[in-house]
């Protein structure tokens, strides 16, 4: 016997003692799938045979199953489960988490049962249970299918269980594995001249009959529902969208108005309001046997799909995050008729409930059955009925472009009850939330971040707390911060004499990563700096909602305007615009707009206040006092006092002190304005034709070294050098480079993975690791650093915290770049950026 079992689903398994329960469940489900009274029992009272904690047992089964359910996760309950009493709580479980309740039955003979509990010294009881638990299960087999259970497979032996072959299938609702591309096409409602429109419009082959359509070489068509009713065909638009499911060309959901065509033609008694009664009298011209052919192939629609690996949902009239991917009667009531609060308007309808305005999830979600002015995105989703059949359009949604195609109605079929729901004509509760528009409730309290690179990123209350405070009072406008670059992980500590950091440790990681190919990128004397460059305003008003005439931001890694004076952000990136189009970026990337990654120098620029009191203090005060205590040691060296050694060591502490001084005033020059200025780019992160994290960093670089040909005297190249680590001679020139920026008095270099994403054994490596030379370390840990027992000291440190916070950051980060190219809500951009925000109040060791 072959068992199909839904996934996910709770499956209950159904015999008495002795059965074989247990044994079927180890052989088909995986453990941690199978939740066991017995076990339950052991968990409260350390045995599992101690009837006494049945109570508890079972309070603690159903909350595991609870839990697994709400994931949603296939779980298999292991109990006699013979009273009807305790498998009604196990099906009310189910109901709760919007999943089918499914019975396999072992129905075995009674000896059987007997003989299997006699061999099982545990089994201390009776031979009166068995024969009670047989006589209870006898009683309920014929009523397990309306107890609720949606599917019931019964064994009757130990061949037929030895036999049993247990297949598990997706939900209906689950589509993941489709990818389309697709086409969304809203409500037709009987207007079946402005489909072949449409499609046609899409690039679909409609032929002469109206029926057969040809898709685009892998794009598929998938229909929300309402195919009848008010319009002037629904029987050829019936046929198309048959046709075209037959064909495997479309994917078709049920509308409520198809729902209700469907009781009529199963004869129910059904009220002929709303065009139904249209639809029936073009029906009534069609042969019977089209009409049974609508009628079932409506009547097994799915309510919704969820398609594209869980980032896109179709449903009628839309589908909360709660309900995607499941199956129940509310789920699919929710498809067809949305929410609604049981009160009728002005006009008779029924007032809903706005759930899009209360949507958070990661899936978009595409539905139409309420008629609006205009398609618009709301919180990641969007209603696609621009209602066609009351003299507007029908529109369709292109998918994963979220491009949207409309034609008009040829004329007003049918007209509305009340005038189109438009943005500015919605009651408060129903307005269509900016799509610029952010809320605190976004990004407030404990958050999980799903990101494609580094999975789940966990934000924590007290983090996303103070990354609000410098969110709300010091960031630049919160419109351009699409993106915020990850820390930089150091490399591992050097074990080599009187050093700290050295390239050969970043090397190594890499290889052992299995990384064969690295580039070696000059670390920039200056700030991280982000800059979102437009082509011209109204690029900026569209892209990003800049309703001031501003082009574009730069800002620090935190989010802070690096200028002060919006007239000079304007002035710098008017050189970043004119540079990109004589570089011919625009053109070539097809887009209106960059996110560029960028240092811009010098340090002093964003960090004078910070040099002031924390860098130069400590120079002038050492030098002041070393220099007093090494005149005081002369003067009593010159009295005859035999004070040589302590004379030398203060004389060295001097030249370390003056090598300080000399190290953080390398990254201190005088900016008068502008032109005193340098931005070296070294990422061409991403404009309107994707985020470019797909491109190895040579073709990034290549690119940034078109702009600063355009304006070499203000923008910066960044010097390079590519590495095989698995080759020694190609490592020794990388270490030879390094030795030589670093003995100019350079800060080191960045090595990162030759492609700008990649993943090794443990999965994602680290997207770059510094390695600073050793006078930049000694404005970082001091004048004296570099001294053996200074040294032997910091080789402590921990680096843990600070590498993971570089892989989580840098996923956020792409993340956010990708969620911003495929147009989605600031909010879901935002979600990330402000989770990078917040990793930073993370306690890890500034000077790593």
């Amino acid at each position: 016997m072959r068992i199909d079992l839904p996934d996910p689903s709770l499956v209950v398994l159904i015999g008495p003692s002795g059965s074989g329960k247990s044994s079927f469940a180890r052989k088909h489900f995986l453990p941690t799938e199978v939740i066991s009274s017995d076990f339950c029992r052991g968990l409260v009272a350390d045995d599992e045979n101690d009837q006494s904690a049945t109570t508890d047992a079972f309070a603690i089964l159903h909350f595991i199953a609870g839990r697994r359910l709400a994931q949603p996760r296939f779980t298999v309950v292991d109990a006699t489960n013979v009273q009807r009493e305790a498998r009604r709580s196990l099906i009310e479980l189910a109901k709760q988490h919007d999943l089918f309740p499914v019975a396999i039955v072992l129905d075995m003979p009674e000896a059987i049962c007997q003989e299997r509990n006699r061999s099982r010294p545990d089994r201390e009881f009776g031979p009166h249970v068995v024969r009670q638990q047989r006589a209870q299960l006898r009683r309920s087999l014929k009523g397990l299918q309306r107890e609720g259970f949606r599917r019931v497979a019964v064994l009757r032996s130990p061949e037929e269980v030895e036999g049993a072959e247990v297949r598990r299938a997706p939900l209906w609702t689950d589509r993941r594995a489709d990818h389309g591309p697709f086409d969304i096409i809203g409500d037709v409602h009987g207007c079946h001249a402005e489909l072949g429109e449409l499609l046609r419009e899409l690039g679909y082959r409609v032929g002469p009959d109206g029926v057969s359509v040809t898709p685009p070489d892998g794009r598929r068509a998938v229909f929300v529902g309402d195919y009848g009713d008010r319009g002037p065909d629904t029987p050829g638009v019936l046929r198309l969208v048959m046709a075209m499911a037959a064909a495997g060309t479309a994917v078709c959901l049920p509308g409520n108005h198809d729902l209700k065509l469907v009781r009529k033609l199963k004869g129910r008694d059904v009220q002929i309001t709303h065009g139904l009664g249209e639809t029936l009298a073009q029906l009534d011209g069609e042969p019977h046997e089209f009409r049974e052919q609508a009628r079932d192939f409506l009547d097994k629609l799915v309510s919704h799909v969820v398609l594209d690996d869980g980032k896109l949902v179709v449903a009628h009239a839309g589908m909360k995050e709660a309900y995607q991917g499941r199956s129940s009667g509310r789920v699919r009531d929710f498809a067809l008729f949305g929410e609604t609060t049981g009160e009728t308007d002005e006009f008779g309808l029924p007032v809903r409930l706005q759930w899009a305005a209360d949507y958070r999830g990661n899936a978009a979600v595409v539905y139409g059955h309420t008629p609006v002015a205009h398609a618009q995105w709301v919180n990641n989703t969007i209603n696609i009925d621009t209602g066609c059949v009351f003299g507007g359009r029908l529109t369709a949604l292109r998918w994963p472009e979220r491009e949207l195609v409309s034609v008009a109605a040829d004329r007003v079929y049918y007209e509305p009850a009340k005038p189109f729901l438009a943005p500015a004509d919605a009651p408060a509760a129903a307005e269509e939330r900016p799509a610029f528009a952010l809320d605190v409730e976004d990004v407030a309290g404990k958050r999980i971040v799903r990101t494609r690179l580094a999975r789940t990123v966990t934000v924590r209350e007290e983090n996303a707390a103070a990354a609000l405070e410098i969110m709300s009072r010091f960031a630049t406008d919160p419109r351009w911060l699409v993106y915020l670059p990850p820390t930089m992980a150091p490399t591992a500590t050097s074990s080599r004499p009187g050093l700290l950091e050295h390239p050969e440790e970043a090397f190594a990681e890499y290889r052992s990563a299995g990384v064969g190919h690295v580039i070696c990128e000059e670390k920039h004397m200056g700030s991280r700096a982000i800059v979102v460059v437009c082509r011209d305003a109204a690029v900026a008003k569209e892209r990003f909602g800049a309703d001031d005439g501003a082009t574009g931001a730069i800002y620090t890694r935190t989010g802070r305007p690096f200028l002060d004076d919006p007239a000079d952000t304007e002035s710098a990136l008017a050189r970043v615009r004119a540079a990109v189009e004589s570089a011919g970026l625009w053109d070539e990337l097809a887009t209106g707009w960059l996110v560029l990654d960028c240092e811009l120098l010098p340090w002093s620029a964003k960090a004078m206040a910070l040099i002031r009191r924390q860098y130069a203090s400590v120079g002038a005060a050492a030098t002041a006092g070393l220099r007093a205590t090494v005149a005081a040691l002369e003067v009593a060296a010159s009295r005859g006092l035999d004070v040589t050694g302590l004379l030398d060591r203060q004389r060295r502490r001097i030249e370390h002190v003056d090598r300080y001084v000399d190290a953080y005033r390398r990254y201190v020059w005088p900016v008068d304005g502008l032109d005193d200025l340098r931005l070296a780019p070294f990422h061409v992160l991403a404009g309107e034709t994707g985020a470019y994290v797909d491109r190895d960093h040579t073709w990034h670089l290549e690119r940034c070294d078109r702009l600063v040909g355009a304006d070499p005297g203000w923008l910066q190249s960044t010097g390079r050098r590519a590495v095989d680590v698995t080759d020694a001679g190609d490592q020794a020139g990388g270490v030879a480079w390094w030795e030589q920026l670093t003995a100019a008095g350079g800060e080191g270099m960045v090595v990162k993975p030759m492609s700008f994403v990649a993943r090794g054994s443990k999965g994602l490596v680290q997207p770059g690791i510094k390695c600073r030379g050793r006078e930049y370390l000694r404005i970082i840990y001091g004048p004296e650093y570099a001294d053996p027992s200074q040294i032997d000291r910091l080789r402590g440190r921990g680096l843990g915290r600070k590498r993971s916070l570089a892989i989580r950051e840098f996923g956020l980060g792409v993340e956010a770049l990708e969620r911003f190219v495929r147009r989605e809500p600031l909010y879901r951009v935002h979600e990330c950026v402000f989770a990078v925000l917040a990793m930073e109040s993370e306690p890890v060791d500034p000077r790593l």
